[in-house]
């Protein structure tokens, strides 16, 4: 099956009790704690983009940054997320496109082993058409979760060899044009509530 009609099928369908507890025992486990300058989430970060060319933080210098973390094979909470992404992007370019041409939406895989640059390239084509999806070695990407204090665990569930789900913290950062942390929403932040909140924080 195509990847984009088996994700979207699997959204349909729901998964597995189960698997969904495992799946929401992580996003609860690990995430971003109160908010400001102060918090410590962002800084440096080194990954590969679908070209397998380098990506550093420091290329999204100038830009408003919204940065999510999840992985391709993610059933539900990662495309649903990045469909509201996608939606609150677009309605600021119709209200306030000066702002969100000030945006970079990107996405980075947590799930090294099967998130190769290619895979990471295809499955972003489906959403925005912007969006940045970014992977790494295993160590590349510990570092940059570490940076944002993105919680991820692979979760194997007696599936066969392949098949795992990875349990990660879900959220959605805002940083400024020089990198610094703004605010960060939960993936239960749907698209009109995302416009508002970029609307207010983005300068044109």
């Amino acid at each position: 099956m195509h990847r984009k009609g088996r994700w979207i099928a699997l959204l349909v369908l729901g998964l597995p009790l189960a698997a969904a507890a495992s799946i929401w025992i992580g996003l609860r486990m690990a995430g971003p704690q109160g908010g400001g300058a102060g918090t410590g989430i962002g800084g440096a970060f080194e990954l590969v983009d679908p070209r397998g060319e380098t990506v550093r933080a420091s290329d999204f210098d100038g830009q408003y940054r919204l940065i999510y973390f999840g992985y391709t094979y993610c059933p539900d909470i990662c495309p649903t997320t990045l469909m509201d992404m996608t939606r609150a992007l677009n309605r600021l370019a119709e209200t306030a496109p000066a702002k969100a041409k000030r945006i970079t939406p990107i996405f980075v895989s947590v799930d090294p082993e099967r998130d190769d640059p290619q895979t990471v390239g295809t499955y972003t084509q489906h959403f925005h058409d912007r969006l940045v999806g970014l992977t790494g070695t295993p160590e590349q990407v510990a570092s940059a979760a570490k940076a944002f204090h993105v919680y991820y665990e692979k979760v194997r569930q007696d599936r066969p060899e392949g098949q795992y789900l990875v349990n990660h913290s879900s959220y959605i950062y805002l940083l400024g044009p020089q990198g610094r942390y703004i605010d960060h929403f939960t993936h239960t932040t749907d698209a009109a509530k995302l416009t508002e909140q970029l609307a207010a924080k983005v300068g044109s």
